[in-house]
């Protein structure tokens, strides 16, 4: 039951119920003045009557307007027979059947009381408990009565003016007491009410009324959750009333949480807690306790007896998840050392173990509602010591070692600086110097079964160290933490310094060597910190301002990432103190110690770096800053692939230092240099970026995009032509691209965590900000469990090929084995085993192991060369997702450029070839993108080459080469690229239109000069080239073109749609089928529809196309054949729509167009084609005759069809009505007479009766052999028609119709 808060809420939104407009008083006592019968109340006004059926309604919103009118009435008015009808009214409603109208009723009473003071609180008690009274309510009605009595202490408590009237106080606990042993129907709701009147009583009320009535439900607190809740509420309310000494009277002792009471307080939580088993919600009892314990300075003993020793004795349930809310709830109430107890102790391990075990599928889950609780305490709590003891105590509770907690915990969100920055400390102590002892660790049976002593401990510390750099990783991910610059630089600096270095001895110039490892770190430790730090990486490099920087920054530049208030990027910082630690080797070690090629090239890195500072200061060129990213980005990963990226590295300095000389000769000469030789440097900047994007990282993704994007003027035609030869899947097998699979592959193996780079195809920058460690490692392993599954259904299927040929070569070894030992049976032996001895079977056993091992060590190598080769097609296709990028920001910042039209036909290639490939996920995904950048990107762009007039016939020959190859493909979806790339070369060829510099006197002048002006395109050539297209499409049965295809080209350039018109027009008649020609017909009043075709061809060029359209219109249709074909229909449809348009422009613009012989073919067209009442076709057809004047027949003709119908329709119903039915209509005698008028005549009424009766009886024993006969006629004339059928029995039915008659 949920009434009772709905009261609550009716009464919050009803305080002001008072304050109602004058508008609606007015029109109130306006209609109010206008009594229709002066007879009564019932008779007096619609509308006062109204309000208490508004009452009733389910609406919560139509309840409470009609309490608000209600009361408004009533204080307008001011009568007093309606004031009492309403009392009455309302009371009867408390009990009302539906559950929904109790609370309205309820509320008015309430607010009706309220309003009208001086109507006493008794009179409308006793009213409640003389209409509800149990005793002599009917059985059925007995729960309506329980309700009624319920509400109704409710409207009185909700009135406001219970406190004034005591009596009435103790007449309505008393009623609910009453009430409190209907617990099957009522519940909890009576005791609830008895709180809530607690709650606003005096205290003088409460010692002299109420005491005495409650002696008996306060004496018996322990009994059940209700009772204790409302001994709480009163001791809450009153403290001076029940003092220690009252209380011991009451319950026989001084205080309520006390040793000799714990084992009843226990039972009285478990029963609250099964009672709100399926709420899952803290009971308000069980907090109240607490409280209460805190106050009486015995908490420790409510924790440890009743919750830990009480509760956690019955099985994982409610009892348990009861607990987990109370501490959760408990946190803002305890002090810092009753934190840290209780957070340390046996709920916690309770907690710790259920959410190990509800991590299966279909179990509950509790830890989300703890999240909240914490998440709450953190936001409200502003002492960091005590949020410190939380995070600290919940990041302790670990399984082996795995704290239960996630990596990626929202709540950190809501720390205090100070508590930040020691729970930071905290965990880098942990990292350090694992305490496995301090922390509150569990094991399930089973991991207690696998693992035992020394393996058990380093596991441990494995998972936690891991555990620790996730977590501190996610602080610094988490944009919503409040975090200052150092303290993330301190993070960065602890990451990348134990994944790297190692300590020889304290330095004070680094910090990080003053902390000592306890435990040595372990290569699988070292791979998480290295994937860690690279994670971190990007998360800084999208890194916004912190709160304090950002206020100064946000007024002079837009929102900046990546940098520290002073503009340097964090990645630079990093650099800057990976320097320090090369430049100390007496107190820091490398892991890996660079060799001197490898130290140069990192000397050198620093050097191109500064030079670039230099070069950005002096001009403020994103180019500068790209490059320095590139550098310092690939420095960083010097550390983690150093044999790799030497090479990349010399590479990039040389193309940089190129880069830089060029520039310069550009300043110094002031001149253009498009004419000069081609700069190598680029080219060889694009391979470089090619090589990083080979590494799983997405941070080099992202800066090869930034890079390359900065260096897009520069780009040559053979740089991009690099760049297609890497999609082009032919010239994978001739060269390896940049992909080392051997590398990735080991990688992918030994690092799970790198591959999720890989994988990822969509790389946002929002999505990443978002992503963090633990995220992608679980995505991660979701891949490789899909590769895993993709790897042995292919290795199922290769084995299933391959094995004839297996089974034959492994067959011929077995037989040299068994030859070898003499283990063949022989045909005339009838066995070999007892021939040998033991020796000879333990040397066959030994010759047969070592085959099987040989076999199984093939068959195992065939499968690694199949997992081997999959990885590398996976790696390949992530690779060509990668290098789309750089398409896509080429297509994107140079549209403009010549060197874009050399795109079209490699990307066409791509998607041809994409359609007939397999249909893998990740091809499909690439193939995607391909078709997005091409068609939306590339094609639709409103920035496209203008400067393409020197190549104008090699445009034209990828036209008419597009177009050939478009009308000889089998996909229309392919052929829909095709198609776009072809009217995008005629936009290039068109270029832009010379309006915008030459001024036309008019508007429309200047207008059609755009629509004729064609450009660089050869007018005759191009229409050409469509014309045969458009031929093709019409001649062809199975074409790959659509009509859409065309009226795009049409829309686009009205100049080709007049040069084709004829073409389209002439295959109205002459199309291949029936469908081309509805089709030309769609294509032809698309062109005429255009204003553009229609300034094009103005005066007696339109007249003629018209009379040509008239002419082909009426031959179309004169073929058309008797037929109910739905294709034949639809193009007749077609065929109506361009006659419907022709002939109303020839007729609006009075052209002189001969228009009867289409006319009288169209008047002919209904004998051919049966047309209905109603649909498109009939409508079209109509809407083109009411041109020629001829209106659709009005439906008056049918009207006689209808009689005709009604008068058919009850013989046919009663002939074909099965045989019991006729026989009920014989029965009634009525029917008789009204079925048929000339034998009502023959058949006087008084004899009816009594001859019917007779007649049934031998009818009944007639009706199975005449029910042929009998099917037709009319019930009366049955008789007749059975005595006609069957002669031998005709006489006696006659006989008895006779004598009625004489009679």
């Amino acid at each position: 039951m949920h009434v009772f808060p709905l009261q609550q809420q009716h009464g919050q939104q009803l305080c002001c119920c008072e304050e109602m407009s004058v508008e609606m008083v007015e029109e109130l006592s306006v209609k109010a003045a206008q009594p229709v019968r002066p007879a009564g109340i019932l008779q007096q006004n619609r509308v006062f009557l109204d309000f208490f059926w508004d009452l009733a309604k389910p609406d919560q919103e139509v309840r409470l307007k009609a309490v608000e009118n209600l009361i408004q009435y009533l204080k307008t008015n001011n009568q007093a027979d309606e004031l009492e009808y309403t009392f009455k009214r309302l009371v009867d409603g408390l009990a009302h059947t539906r559950e929904t109208a109790r609370p309205g009723f309820s509320l008015a009473l309430g607010q009706v009381l309220s309003a009208f003071e001086d109507v006493s609180l008794q009179s409308i008690l006793d009213r409640i408990k003389e209409k509800h009274n149990l005793q002599k309510v009917k059985k059925k009605l007995a729960r309506n009565a329980m309700f009624g009595n319920l509400f109704g202490a409710l409207a009185l408590h909700q009135s406001g003016r219970l406190s004034k009237e005591p009596q009435v106080v103790l007449g309505c606990v008393q009623l609910l007491q009453s009430l409190s042993q209907h617990r099957q129907h009522l519940k909890d709701l009576p005791t609830k009410t008895m709180m809530d009147i607690l709650t606003e009583i005096p205290e003088e009320v409460f010692e002299e009324v109420l005491l005495g009535a409650l002696q008996t439900d306060l004496a018996s607190a322990f009994r059940t959750p209700e009772q204790l809740q409302l001994l709480l509420v009163a001791l809450q309310r009153f403290p001076q009333t029940l003092k220690p000494k009252k209380l011991k009277k009451l319950l026989g002792s001084s205080t309520i949480i006390n040793a000799d009471n714990i084992p009843k307080l226990t039972e009285v939580l478990k029963m609250a807690a099964r009672s709100v088993k399926k709420e899952c919600v803290l009971p308000a009892v069980v907090l109240d306790l607490l409280k209460l314990s805190l106050k009486e300075d015995s908490f420790q003993l409510f924790w440890n007896k009743a919750i830990v020793d009480g509760m956690f004795k019955e099985q994982p349930g409610p009892t348990h998840y009861l607990s987990f809310r109370l501490l959760g709830s408990a946190l803002p109430l305890l002090s810092v050392a009753q934190l840290k107890e209780v957070l340390s102790g046996e709920v916690m391990m309770h907690y710790g173990e259920h959410v190990v075990s509800a991590q299966k599928p279909d179990r509950f889950k509790l830890a989300p509602e703890m999240d909240v609780y914490v998440s709450d305490f953190l936001r409200l709590c502003q002492d960091s010591d005590k949020q410190l003891a939380v995070m600290v105590a919940f990041s302790s509770l670990t399984n082996q070692g795995y704290p239960v907690v996630p990596t990626v915990w929202k709540v950190v969100q809501h720390l205090q600086p100070a508590a930040l920055q020691n729970y930071v400390e905290w965990l880098k102590t942990m990292f350090l110097q694992p305490q496995l002892d301090k922390l509150l660790d569990f094991s399930t049976r089973k991991q207690k079964d696998n693992q035992e002593g020394k393996e058990q401990k380093e596991n441990s510390i494995f998972r936690l160290r891991k555990w620790i750099v996730a977590r501190l990783s996610s602080i610094i991910d988490n944009h919503q933490v409040k975090k200052q610059e150092d303290l993330i630089m301190d993070v960065a600096r602890f990451v990348f310094f134990h994944a790297f270095f190692s300590a020889k001895k304290p330095s004070a110039d680094i910090p990080e060597t003053a902390g000592k490892l306890s435990v040595p770190l372990d290569d699988k430790t070292r791979v998480v910190l290295v994937n860690s730090f690279f994670g971190l990486l990007l998360s800084m490099h999208h890194l916004p301002l912190t709160e304090d920087s950002a206020e100064g920054a946000t007024v002079n530049q837009k929102r900046a990432l990546g940098v520290t208030a002073d503009g340097t990027m964090w990645i630079y910082h990093l650099v800057q103190y990976t320097q320090v630690l090369l430049n100390q080797p007496k107190h820091v070690q490398s892991n890996k110690p660079f060799s001197p090629e490898q130290r140069q090239a990192w000397d050198s890195m620093l050097e191109s770096v500064a030079s670039l500072k230099k070069k950005a200061k002096k001009g403020q060129t994103a180019e500068w800053s790209a490059f320095q990213q590139l550098f310092l980005l690939v420095g960083m990963h010097l550390f983690k692939a150093p044999e790799e990226l030497v090479d990349i590295m010399k590479d990039l300095q040389s193309c940089v230092d190129k880069a830089q000389e060029k520039k310069a000769k550009k300043k110094k000469k002031k001149q253009a240099t498009e004419q000069e030789e081609e700069p190598e440097w680029v080219e060889v900047m694009v391979d470089i970026l090619l090589s990083l994007l080979s590494q799983p990282s997405r941070h080099i993704r992202q800066v090869c995009k930034t890079v390359f994007s900065s260096i897009c003027p520069h780009v040559t035609a053979a740089a991009l032509t690099a760049i297609l030869d890497v999609l082009d899947s032919e010239k994978d097998d001739e060269e390896n691209s940049a992909v080392v699979v051997t590398d990735d592959i080991d990688k992918t193996q030994k690092k799970p965590e790198d591959d999720d780079d890989e994988e990822d195809e969509e790389m946002e920058v929002d999505k990443s900000d978002e992503s963090d460690d633990g995220s992608d490692e679980d995505e991660d392993e979701g891949d490789e469990a899909m590769d895993e599954e993709e790897e042995e259904d292919e290795e199922e299927e290769e084995d299933i090929d391959e094995e004839g040929e297996v089974d034959q070569n492994f067959r011929l070894e077995l037989m040299k084995v068994l030859q070898q030992q003499n283990a063949l049976a022989k045909e005339e032996d009838g066995s070999s085993d007892e021939d040998m001895d033991d020796e000879a079977m333990m040397e066959l056993d030994k010759s047969l192991a070592a085959l099987f091992s040989e076999q199984k060590k093939k068959t195992q190598a065939k499968k690694d060369e199949k997992t081997k080769i999959q990885k590398e097609k996976t790696l390949v296709r992530d690779f060509k997702i990668k290098v789309l990028d750089l398409i896509e920001v080429f297509v994107a910042r140079q549209a403009g450029s010549p060197l874009v039209l050399g795109l079209v036909e490699p990307l066409l290639t791509i998607i041809d070839k994409g359609m007939s490939s397999d249909s893998h996920q990740q091809e499909q995904d690439f193939l995607r993108r391909v078709a997005d950048i091409f068609r939306n990107q590339l094609c639709r762009s409103k920035v496209y080459c203008r400067t393409a007039g020197d190549r104008q016939g090699e445009l034209h020959d990828l036209l008419d080469k597009l177009m050939t190859k478009t009308q000889k493909l089998s996909d229309s979806s392919v052929c829909l690229y095709y198609f776009s790339a072809s009217l995008y070369v005629v936009k290039v060829l068109r270029g832009a239109p010379p309006a915008e510099t030459k001024e036309e006197p008019t508007a429309d002048r200047a207008a059609a000069n755009d629509f004729k002006f064609m450009g660089n395109v050869d007018v005759d050539r191009v229409s050409t080239i469509f014309r045969n297209a458009l031929s093709s499409f019409m001649s062809r049965r199975k074409s790959p073109l659509t009509a859409q295809m065309f009226t795009d080209l049409f829309t686009r350039f009205p100049v080709l749609c007049v040069n084709l018109l004829d073409t389209a027009v002439q295959h109205i008649t002459s199309g291949v089928r029936v469908h081309q020609q509805g089709q030309a017909c769609v294509l032809v009043l698309r062109a005429m529809q255009s204003r553009e075709v229609q300034q094009l061809l103005s005066g007696d060029q339109w007249t003629e196309l018209c009379a040509k359209v008239a002419g082909q219109l009426a031959a179309c249709l004169q073929a058309v054949g008797q037929t109910e074909s739905k294709v034949v229909k639809e193009k007749v449809l077609k065929t109506l729509e361009l006659c419907q348009f022709l002939v109303k422009i020839v007729n609006l613009q009075k052209l002189s167009v001969d228009l009867e012989p289409l006319q009288n073919i169209l008047q002919s067209l209904t004998s051919v084609i049966t047309f209905k009442k109603t649909g498109k076709l009939e409508d079209t057809y109509w809407a083109v005759m009411k041109h020629f004047g001829v209106m659709k027949p009005k439906v008056e003709k049918i009207k006689p069809d209808k009689e005709a119908d009604q008068q058919a329709a009850p013989k046919k119903k009663k002939g074909f009505l099965p045989e019991t039915k006729k026989r009920k209509k014989r029965n009634k005698p009525v029917l008789e007479p009204a079925a048929d008028n000339s034998t009502s005549t023959n058949k006087p009424g008084a004899a009816k009766g009594q001859a019917k009766k007779k007649n049934d009886k031998k009818m009944k024993q007639k009706r199975p052999a005449d029910g042929a006969t009998a099917s037709h006629p009319n019930p009366a004339k049955k008789s007749k028609t059975q005595s006609d059928s069957k002669p031998a029995k005709k006489k006696k039915p006659k006989q008895k119709k006779g004598g009625g008659g004489q009679m």
